[in-house]
């Protein structure tokens, strides 16, 4: 699991090849810290197929509201790029997110 901050957002995501989930979450977010075990797990299970990153929008607040991101937790795939689909505040629960992977692997 990569720690994104505003330094290596664009290297790691926006030209990164593939796809990309990154996590946004920010360390008062109760749904946030009750998902993240599950999408360390996806990291351990598919992360030889899709990159893992998670972004705490606290230390990037500017580089979240760019995103897009207004309520948490989200969860963006990118493919070469390009955010091609997420998951934000309900929407976002473990099975939800491993359905998103497996469309990307």
């Amino acid at each position: 699991m990569i720690e994104l901050n505003k330094d290596n957002f664009e290297e790691e995501v926006l030209k990164a090849e593939g796809p990309v989930l990154v996590d946004y979450w920010g360390p008062t977010c109760e749904p946030c810290k009750a998902l993240m075990p599950h999408v360390h797990a996806l990291a351990e299970k598919y992360g030889d197929k899709v990159k893992f990153a998670s972004l705490d929008i606290t230390k990037a607040r500017r580089l979240a509201i760019k995103q897009k991101v207004l309520g948490l937790p989200a969860i963006i795939i990118y493919k070469d790029g390009q955010e091609v689909e997420r998951l934000s505040e309900s929407q976002a629960t473990a099975e939800a997110v491993e359905e998103m992977v497996k469309k990307y692997i």
